[in-house]
């Protein structure tokens, strides 16, 4: 049901500017058991040093979410947008026929990020941009939807994909369930602090595949911020 993968146990690279962890097969790192989780195939966890970043560089049909953890990113793309997100606020790019975009830490401080690419089940359309601020007290002791391809979820950032990317803060000794269907996939990982599964410890920045779950039950052991990707 439960497949814990610590943080000792990924794949990564410090390249300097950027430290990156890789949940999945990134890049030079390849592990067969890890290529993706359902339609979920990248879970990147990003440390950029101030004034570092990717310089313009393109992407098409991927669904790629971006959760600030501290500091910020500043992006900018082929179609004009730009924007800053700052610590506990999402941006969603979906890449459709083709977009080039860059993102830097223009902060005076590093800053760290989950990068999530979810592989998308509608292609063929433009790609787009967004961003929106997700207030930490909006999701405290439960969870909220943060981005969602699924019909009347409006507070939600849009992503093409039968997936959802869910959040949740609790306090120590807090609960909070989420209802994931058996016929359905999570892979959570807490931000910070420690929480439990059914026996299992999750500590900060570990990964956790599940599934044949009808309701997942998450316990804060510590005080915590969770993030979850539900995907088919």
């Amino acid at each position: 049901m439960i497949e814990l993968r610590p943080f000792s146990s990924l794949g990564g690279a410090n390249h300097g500017w950027l430290d990156a962890k890789h949940h999945f097969s990134f890049s030079n790192y390849y592990d067969p058991a890890r290529t993706q989780w359902g339609s979920l195939r990248v879970w990147n966890d990003d440390t950029i040093q101030p004034k570092g970043g990717f310089p313009p560089h393109p992407h098409r049909d991927m669904e790629i979410i971006t959760y600030v953890r501290k500091g910020a990113i500043t992006h900018e793309d082929s179609l004009g947008n730009k924007g800053r997100t700052g610590a506990g606020d999402v941006q969603v790019m979906s890449a459709g026929t083709g977009i080039a975009h860059s993102e830097y830490n223009l902060e005076d401080e590093p800053t760290q990020l989950f990068q999530i690419w979810i592989e998308p089940t509608r292609s063929g359309e433009k790609p787009s941009w967004g961003a929106r601020p997700f207030p930490k007290g909006d999701r405290a002791g439960r969870f909220v939807t943060l981005a969602s391809g699924f019909a009347n979820e409006d507070e939600a950032l849009p992503i093409r994909t039968d997936a959802r990317v869910v959040a949740a803060t609790l306090k120590a000794g807090e609960s909070a369930e989420y209802p994931l269907g058996k016929a359905r996939r999570a892979y959570l990982v807490p931000a910070k602090g420690a929480i439990e599964i059914d026996g299992v410890r999750v500590n900060a920045r570990d990964g956790a595949a599940i599934e044949d779950v009808e309701t997942l039950k998450v316990t804060a052991l510590e005080d915590s911020e969770v993030v979850l990707v539900d995907a088919a």
